[in-house]
């Protein structure tokens, strides 16, 4: 079994957006907890990021039909939360943050159950819980109490069970939260494999940016219950890779107009520097061939690339609304 194997038919090409939020917001009683987010997020996996108190937790519980929304409406892979909740959650595995474990089960005996609640026939339930808690590294161990796991053994079964039926979407709510950095990265491992497998998408809330960075393609970011910032992490990749700084020895001339006729943005900065922006199609490599061609030496290259931690703090600068 492949962790994102479907039970259900594969979803045709061209897939719906898989979160649509429109306007969507929740209050428990007089508090506004939600408040009027506004986002279309289509990535493969997306990172939820806030502070504490965000509402991060909030979000996910809405979009699975825990939580009513009181205005406002979101779609999840095109189904209505409202309407067809039921429908999100059949297609849906979630890892929440909270351990929800039965007293004196095994990892077989829950991630079983867990499965055949989803519909799954039992033979067929018992197969594929003993094919999810062996790839997620459980191994001999799945027929222990979970009582006797470590917290790191815990986390796998509870990633076991959200993928025992092949969903279409995995909801995982703070996956590596209190791991030690082995067991952390293990964790990741298996989330890029599910990501890479193309079959399931995901949506992964983490107060680790590191996390998030690793795994996701596209990050909602949430301040005091508001949308705070949208990024595409692979676009913000792509383009800081081309803002770059050199410094040279020789006569920046010929560089420059070598770069230009390449389709370069080029500026002379003091001290033998120069500022460029490369366009599709032209590498970095590229840069040294011209400069060998006119005798530049090239003594120092840098470019930045914000990382998600600097486009985090600027979301958090920079309120809600604006970005």
């Amino acid at each position: 079994m492949s962790p994102g194997d479907p039970v259900s038919p594969a979803s045709p090409a061209g897939r719906p957006s898989l979160i649509e939020l429109d306007g969507l917001v929740v209050r428990f009683g007089a508090k506004t907890i939600l408040n009027e987010l506004t986002s279309t997020l289509t990535g493969r996996a997306i990172g939820l990021l806030g502070p504490n108190g965000a509402g991060k937790t909030t979000l996910l519980h809405t979009l699975l039909g825990f939580h009513p929304a009181q205005a406002g409406a979101a779609r999840v892979m095109g189904l209505d939360i409202r309407l067809q909740h039921r429908e999100i959650r059949r297609l849906t595995g979630y890892m929440p943050e909270n351990d929800s474990f039965i007293a004196g089960f095994s990892a077989l005996r829950l991630t079983r159950m867990l499965a055949e609640i989803t519909g799954l026939p039992r033979a067929a339930a018992l197969e594929r819980a003993h094919e999810a808690l062996t790839w997620v590294g459980l191994g001999e161990a799945r027929y222990r109490k979970i009582g006797t796991y470590s917290f790191g053994m815990r986390q796998l079964t509870k990633l076991a069970q959200a993928i025992v039926h092949g969903p279409e979407l995995l909801i995982l709510d703070e996956p590596t939260n209190g791991m030690d950095p082995p067991a952390r990265q293990r964790m990741i491992r298996l989330i890029q494999e599910i990501r890479d497998s193309g079959r399931t998408r995901i949506v992964l809330s983490s107060h680790l940016l590191k996390d998030v960075e690793d795994c996701c393609d596209e990050v909602l970011i949430l301040k005091a219950g508001r949308v705070a910032h949208v990024c595409d992490l692979e676009a913000e990749r792509r383009a800081n890779r081309k803002f770059l700084e050199l410094e040279i020895v020789g006569d920046a001339a010929p560089l420059l107009a070598m770069a230009s006729a390449r389709g370069c943005e080029c500026a002379a900065a003091p001290g033998n520097r120069l500022k460029m922006v490369l366009p599709e199609g032209v590498e970095i490599r590229d840069l040294y061939v011209l400069a060998a061609e006119r005798d530049i030496q090239i003594r120092r290259l840098n470019y930045k690339r914000d990382s998600l931690q600097d486009i985090f703090l600027k979301a958090m600068e920079n309120g809600h609304g604006g970005l």
